[in-house]
């Protein structure tokens, strides 16, 4: 079963209380406010629809993505269709688009020790340095979810590291653990056009995230024509479309510890 199919949040009142109060520890706020609108399209577990219809989509407007990827799942098969592998990640980064980390085995970092998070975390380093996707400074918690303990340990080793809470980037957002919205769902185009008028008001950074791209998407996934109504809204409104380490690179945001695997 894919990981995505299997998972259940925890719902009980420990659950609820560790999501509040992670919030709270082991911050990095941004120090600088960014000058302008910034937004990334990225793709979580990279099915190989957003590899290639994403992509497309992306490129034909002169612009590049994130890839999350989980190298556990490559090449197999799951609810949001099959994953990309080795090849069609090496031919993203290529083509330009960020290729970043998303745990080897798509670890709950909410219910993982932070040993058990950084360990897994480096797994999937090693196997994209043998691909040779190139540096590796972006970051995704599976499922959005992560505790302190992992929290603390992934950090140095990232510019950035993405959950699911919506929001826009600004200074003063933590950066080990930002905001992201995702296009999904049946109103995913609609909630993602909200904050993409937000980020566009505001000057402020806006990640977006789906994961599979076709005409019949999983409940995780969207259609090629919300992703395109999207990236051409937002560059109608000013944007530039950024990777999540240009993003990072325009205001200032560096990799802390010396983990960083290329």
């Amino acid at each position: 079963m894919s990981p995505a199919e299997a998972y259940q949040p925890d719902r009980s009142l420990k659950g609820k209380i560790r999501r509040r109060v992670v919030r709270l520890a082991h911050r990095r706020p941004l120090a600088t406010e960014p000058q302008s609108p910034m937004v990334t399209f990225s793709f979580d577990d990279a099915p190989l629809s957003a590899a290639e219809a994403g992509t497309a989509l992306l490129e034909t407007r002169g612009a590049r993505g994130t890839f999350y990827v989980s190298a556990g799942l490559a090449g197999t098969d799951g609810p949001m269709g099959r994953y990309a592998e080795a090849g069609d990640y090496q031919r993203l980064a290529a083509a330009g688009h960020e290729i970043a980390c998303h745990t080897f085995g798509h670890l709950d970092c909410g219910r993982a020790s932070g040993a058990q998070a950084k360990a897994d975390a480096e797994r999937n380093l090693a196997v994209l340095a043998q691909w040779e996707t190139g540096p590796v400074t972006s970051f995704a918690y599976p499922y959005g979810d992560v505790a302190a303990g992992p929290k603390q340990a992934l950090a140095p080793g990232y510019a950035t590291l993405r959950a699911l809470h919506h929001g826009v980037i600004t200074a003063g957002t933590d950066l080990n653990q930002t905001p992201a919205v995702g296009i999904e769902g049946a109103d995913g185009e609609a909630i993602a056009s909200r904050w993409l008028d937000e980020a566009l008001a505001r000057k402020a950074w806006l990640i977006l995230y789906t994961h599979d791209v076709r005409q019949a998407p999983s409940p995780w996934g969207c259609t090629p024509e919300a992703l395109a109504r999207l990236i051409d809204r937002a560059r109608r409104g000013g944007a530039e479309i950024v990777t999540a380490a240009q993003g990072a690179q325009r205001l200032g945001v560096g990799v802390r510890g010396a983990a960083q695997k290329a």
